[in-house]
């Protein structure tokens, strides 16, 4: 009854008087019992359930349009009223017509009490144009389109998985940028939610559709905390691979009940100056917060590296959009579901690690396991990337992660036909991440050149296997970069 009354703009008691009211006309009118409305309204359930209403601010802001319009012509008509009748009025005393009038004044307790309108958001309330000239320093940048997204699908943007990340919210607008000089775009989505903590929810499935995007070959690149602006800010950093290689920058920051997005896209792999974009995150904040459901307004924006926001099956491995391109194919990457790691494909012949079992006493637990290929690329059975995950005390995951070192220090002298070559190497009491690239002659004229990396953080352990072939593979340093991301998300095991 609350949210019904909310919606409708009635005090609760109100709400109630008018729906037993509704109820007792309605049933006198059908000759139906009371009982039986709800089983004959259901059967408007299904044609109206494929039909999609407009947001109620969509409806107040075209009915206050409508109003205004109606009370200019009113005005309008009532001076020429008055200007005719003034000419043809007169008084012999002197007196003539005024629009002076008492004030009129409501007696306390009579008709329902209306609850406060919810937020709309105002295009005034959004990033101009000069904004991001100023902020992002070069370009020269118009707005193309200011909208509430309820047209055609509603995921206007790269990344983005719902019309809405809050269904229920209270508002919701959008403006579109272009650039005239280069290809570049921007867009601004604000959200504008019914509570403060329903807008926190709308801040972390906004943030997620960005950690966690779906897009085909599109990756990860950074994550960043946002400090001093607004309650709540990240920027993240992708690239989408997919010809013309693109690159989005997207703020994601909340003050009070609001919830905005900025992103620029632009050609290419370089990001620009990430400060800049700080920046216009914290004009888009400064421009919403003086709502007065707003909070927090922005200072200077500081940028903070931090691990990935968890997103994914399984938060301590690695998903499709922390995995590079590879060469010679223009297909996606597509992982299998984690399952429990009874066997241990990343391992090498070398290390032969097993997740599954004890380690020196200690069982291994929540241990986990996925593969990543690219389907229809027509790639031999043996190409691949596998991760295997699991947890051990943390004095037997050292211990264990040492001893994986050991076997890949001395494969070379006890395997003939094996090449090990450390590639990189990060070490600290808390955590650990070695990898190597091993070359396996098969005959003389053939050999395999594979990747491994053994990663731990505390008691959690990760191992990466990755084998290419001589024309699909991963740019330099692109296995390591993985790994370090391997490293980054595994403290969500612990």
């Amino acid at each position: 009854m609350r949210d019904l009354a909310a919606e409708v703009g009635l005090a609760v008691e109100d709400a109630e008087r008018e729906l037993q009211l509704a109820t007792a006309q309605f049933s006198v009118a059908r000759e139906e019992p009371t009982t039986s409305i709800r089983m004959l309204l259901e059967s408007l359930r299904s044609p109206t359930d494929r039909v999609r209403w407009p947001r109620p601010s969509i409806v107040r802001r075209a009915g206050a349009t409508r109003r205004r319009g109606h009370t200019a012509v009113g005005v309008v008509a009532a001076v020429a009223a008055l200007l005719v009748t003034g000419t043809v009025v007169t008084d012999a005393s002197g007196v003539r017509p005024t629009l002076a009038r008492e004030s009129l004044t409501s007696e306390p307790g009579r008709g329902p009490t209306r609850m406060p309108d919810p937020i709309e958001l105002s295009e005034d309330a959004l990033l101009p144009a000069s904004a991001l000239t100023t902020a992002l320093v070069t370009g020269t940048w118009t707005v193309t389109d200011t909208h509430d997204n309820t047209a055609e699908e509603g995921e206007l943007v790269p990344c983005q998985a719902a019309r809405y990340a809050d269904v229920a919210g209270a508002d919701a607008l959008v403006r579109e940028f272009a650039d005239a000089a280069t290809v570049r775009a921007a867009y601004q989505l604000a959200e504008a939610s019914r509570t403060s903590a329903a807008a926190k929810r709308a801040y972390a499935t906004t943030a997620s559709w960005y950690a966690g995007c779906r897009d085909p070959r599109t990756q990860l690149i950074d994550t960043y905390r946002v400090r001093d602006v607004g309650d709540q800010a990240v920027l993240l950093v992708l690239r989408s691979w997919q010809a013309p290689v693109t690159t989005l920058v997207v703020g994601v920051a909340r003050t009070g009940a609001v919830v905005t997005t900025t992103m620029t896209q632009a050609p290419g792999s370089a990001a620009g100056k990430l400060g800049r974009q700080a920046e216009l995150l914290g004009e888009a904040i400064t421009q919403l917060c003086t709502l007065p459901e707003a909070g927090g307004c922005a200072g200077t924006p500081r940028l903070m590296g931090r691990a990935p926001l968890p997103v994914g099956a399984d938060p301590a491995m690695l998903s499709e959009v922390d995995l590079p391109p590879v060469t010679a194919v223009a297909l996606p990457w597509l992982g299998s579901e984690p399952r429990k790691a009874t066997t241990n494909v990343a391992a090498t012949r070398c290390d032969q690690a097993s997740f599954s079992g004890r380690f020196e006493g200690a069982r291994f637990t929540d241990s986990a396991t996925r593969t990543f290929l690219v389907p229809g690329a027509g790639l031999p059975d043996t190409f691949g990337l596998t991760q295997t995950v699991g947890l051990l005390p943390a004095t037997r995951a050292k211990a264990f992660v040492e001893t994986v070192r050991s076997r890949l220090t001395s494969c070379p002298s006890k395997d003939l036909g094996t090449d090990v070559l450390r590639v990189a190497r990060v070490a600290s009491p808390d955590l650990d991440l070695t990898a190597w690239r091993l070359t396996t002659e098969i005959t003389d004229a053939e050999s395999i050149t594979y990747y491994m990396a053994i990663a731990r953080v505390g008691g959690a352990v990760s191992q990466i296997g990755f084998i290419p072939t001589p024309k699909v593979r991963m740019a330099d340093g692109a296995f390591v970069a993985l790994a370090r991301r391997a490293l980054a998300r595994l403290p969500e095991l612990s």
